[in-house]
């Protein structure tokens, strides 16, 4: 037997100026592209060859251009109708949130490509983030969909290869199902659904709990993404049947965890401790352990968010005394970066921090001296020793202060990553990072976390972002 594969994944924010080309996008193909899907084992195990189209994954990012999609859509369709004589199956890895210049989502732009050239029985098995949108075609164009539990996915390996096990077993004892889908009307960020906290950790739960069901083949919450105005965006419910037979079974545990969901839609909040950005700021200056982590969630990077802005680096500067040391990891400045990059260990320079986009960009003039130089490298389920850009740490003279300036946007969530720049975390007392919600090597060294509800290209206040294509009424927007 023989299984297509592929990954197309982009998280578009539109607030972010700038747009993917096709140079945004980590690319792999042939065998390249099976490596990166991280799923061979469970093919091979099973006795299955893969035919790879494309790996296309350009992150947290900007809205794609048509031409880059078009590119990127033609080496799945053109695979398949190269292969379709011979497919026996589809594996697909799909974000959900990639929007796209002229069509919208990419993502299911793709998903009906294909099922228009395979018909409506080829299995087609999408793993997919639980941050993607959906809408019922959608839904209903995949065999299975099965999306990640845990927010931060930790759990992003283990459900691409569920899915290919899922894929596996169906393809040896083929069945007519489809998965099901509920749209609720509720709208929520990613950092009000963190996994680790309620109700998200008793939603997972219960669908732990159908899926031990023999009649069911999996269960899906997608919280969606708000980060561009899109009329599937909102939070669904996916449930698979096990057999054809099971469908109208399948259909009232769709119904009843959709009930589950929304009957919990009053829970929904910010995971740990949040504040205004001079609250936070203060409780980090009072607070008497060390490290504090401070996540800059309106500059949050996992969300698309550029990584530009100086506000809290801004805020440290104004303050009259400054006895804690700060370091601030990244900030994002490619020319200031590209300045500091061509400088020896040890050197001093006057630098123009900031890249000046906006109010939350705005520059300031430093002198500092460079400490030491390395390379962003990924996190979680991404290669932990791909090239993701480079950074300059660097030290203020005369201030408690150092900053990794860096050429490209990067959260910095793990301990190698720091470790790469010539960072030691225990040398700080309070660290400022471009996140929203904290991860969890962060979470469990941080003896303070705090979430500042900064502004920029990812605000926190999901009611008051100006939606105008959302279904309506949706909570928060409107009180349902």
């Amino acid at each position: 037997m023989k299984v297509l594969v592929g990954l197309f994944t982009t998280e578009s924010n539109a607030n972010v100026p700038g747009k993917n080309e096709i140079t945004s996008y980590d690319l792999g193909f042939g065998e390249d592209c099976i490596r990166k899907l991280r799923v061979a084992s469970v093919f091979e195990e099973e006795g299955i060859e893969m035919i790879p189209a494309v790996y296309a994954s350009a992150g947290a990012s900007g809205v794609v251009t048509r031409s880059t999609f078009d590119y990127i859509e033609s080496l799945f369709l053109d695979t398949v109708r190269k292969h379709l004589h011979e497919l026996d199956g589809i594996y697909l890895h799909l974000h959900g949130a990639s929007e796209v210049e002229e069509i919208g989502s990419g993502d299911h732009h793709i998903l009906l490509s294909i099922r228009k050239l395979v018909g409506p029985y080829l299995p087609i098995a999408v793993a997919c983030d639980p941050h993607g949108n959906l809408c019922q075609e959608y839904v209903e164009n995949c065999t299975i969909l099965r999306s990640y539990r845990e927010s931060p996915h930790t759990d992003a390996d283990e459900t691409k290869r569920k899915v290919a096990k899922m894929l596996c077993d169906l393809l040896k004892k083929r069945q007519h199902i489809h998965a099901l889908y509920r749209k609720l009307p509720l709208i929520l960020g990613g950092e009000q659904s963190v996994s680790t906290d309620e109700p998200v950790r008793s939603i997972n739960q219960y669908m732990d709990e159908l899926e031990q069901d023999p009649r069911i083949l999996s269960c899906s919450w997608h919280v969606g993404y708000i980060r561009h105005d899109t009329d599937v965006a909102g939070c669904g419910i996916v449930v698979v049947p096990a057999k054809e037979k099971d469908t109208t079974y399948a259909e009232e545990i769709a119904d009843q965890l959709a009930a589950y969901v929304w009957d919990r839609r009053h829970e929904f909040h910010y995971t740990g401790l949040t504040a205004k950005p001079e609250e936070a700021l203060r409780m980090a200056l009072e607070f008497e352990g060390k490290p504090v982590f401070i996540t800059d969630s309106g500059d949050n990077v996992t969300s698309g968010a550029t990584g530009w802005n100086t506000f809290i680096l801004r805020q440290v500067l104004a303050l009259d005394h400054l006895e804690k040391k700060f370091l601030f990891s990244n900030i994002c400045d490619p020319e200031t970066w590209k300045q500091l990059s061509e400088l020896e260990i040890g050197s001093e320079a006057h630098i123009r921090l900031g890249v000046n986009a906006d109010e939350w960009s705005k520059a300031v003039e430093l002198d500092v001296t460079v400490r030491s130089k390395g390379y962003l490298r990924g996190y979680l389920m991404h290669d932990h020793d791909a090239h993701y850009g480079d950074a300059v740490v660097v030290s203020v003279k005369g201030l408690p202060i150092d900053i990794s300036v860096a050429s490209t946007r990067q959260t910095m969530c793990e301990k190698h990553q720091f470790d790469q720049i010539g960072l030691d975390w225990d040398n700080y007392d309070v660290i400022v990072v471009k996140q929203g919600y904290i991860f969890p090597e962060l979470k469990e060294k941080g003896k303070l976390c705090i979430m500042s509800l900064t502004m920029g290209a990812t605000p926190q206040d999901t009611a008051s972002i100006p939606f105008k294509r959302i279904m309506r009424p949706m909570f928060p927007v409107d009180q349902i």
